[in-house]
């Protein structure tokens, strides 16, 4: 059979824009739902939840159930061993936390490509290979592989240029949270001068031609940001939305 197409990565490319959601609930359930919501992509995420590993498999199939949604994964940090086991799995498209710089970057981009380019190791009987089904996927697999990193504070904003540009690195996602705590100013994602850090970013990834991504929670931040040039855009959580759908149900009594 052939090599499963990573429609998330061909509207990369192509720079159309993917709204979708964070899944930070465990089991296959949750992103089930997110998966049939009718978004671009839901992505599951080990570094901020109580997901682990071993839970990423059913939720890869939970959202495969709507093979028009891609899945994404979020490992809990920039980890080789990790990275094998959800490639394995199946997983596709990768963001990555916390990349600091260039050499970072090349880390994450190494572990995600067979040797002599990369580190990752070799195993036959695996999800990703279809069971062994998939034709010529250790020569083809980084055809459909995405690598996303995620740039998050003020001292990797100084290396956005190297990161952004190195081979490999598909997309940048800007982390206002972590940006806004790396410049003192905690969990303040809308302070004037986080915004124009981030708009500063936008720019200059615009202006190298790389493909930007950012959360949004608010929806009218979130259209500015994609008016601005984001095509990968997270603009839910689900322990969030259940949070504010349960506030306010309660407060209706």
């Amino acid at each position: 059979m052939d090599l499963p197409k990573n429609h998330f990565k061909a509207a990369l490319q192509e720079r159309r824009s993917q709204i979708g959601l964070w899944n930070t609930i465990g089991g296959n359930t949750v992103p089930e739902m997110l998966g049939g919501a009718g978004f671009d992509w839901v992505l599951v995420d080990c570094e901020h939840s109580a997901v682990e590993a071993v839970e990423v498999l059913p939720a890869l199939q939970a959202i495969g159930q709507t093979p028009e949604v891609s899945a994404l994964v979020r490992p809990a940090t920039n980890d080789p061993t990790l990275f094998k086991r959800l490639l394995d799995m199946g997983a596709q498209t990768f963001l990555v936390p916390y990349v600091q710089s260039a050499a970072e970057a090349e880390d994450a981009v190494r572990a995600m490509r067979y040797g002599p380019q990369g580190i990752r190791g070799m195993a036959g009987m695996t999800r990703a290979t279809r069971y062994g089904k998939v034709d010529d996927y250790f020569d083809r697999a980084e055809e459909e592989l995405c690598l996303i990193v995620q740039v998050e504070t003020i001292e990797a904003m100084e290396e956005l240029e190297a990161i952004a540009t190195t081979d490999g690195v598909d997309a940048v996602f800007i982390g206002p949270a972590d940006l806004s705590a790396s410049m003192g100013l905690r969990g303040q994602m809308t302070h004037p001068d986080v915004v124009a850090v981030i708009e500063t970013a936008f720019g200059r990834l615009k202006a190298l031609n790389v493909p930007i991504g950012i959360m949004a929670l608010n929806a009218e931040d979130a259209k500015r940001y994609i008016a601005l040039g984001s095509v990968i855009t997270a603009v839910g959580v689900d322990l969030v939305m259940l949070a504010e759908a349960t506030a306010t149900l309660r407060n209706q009594f």
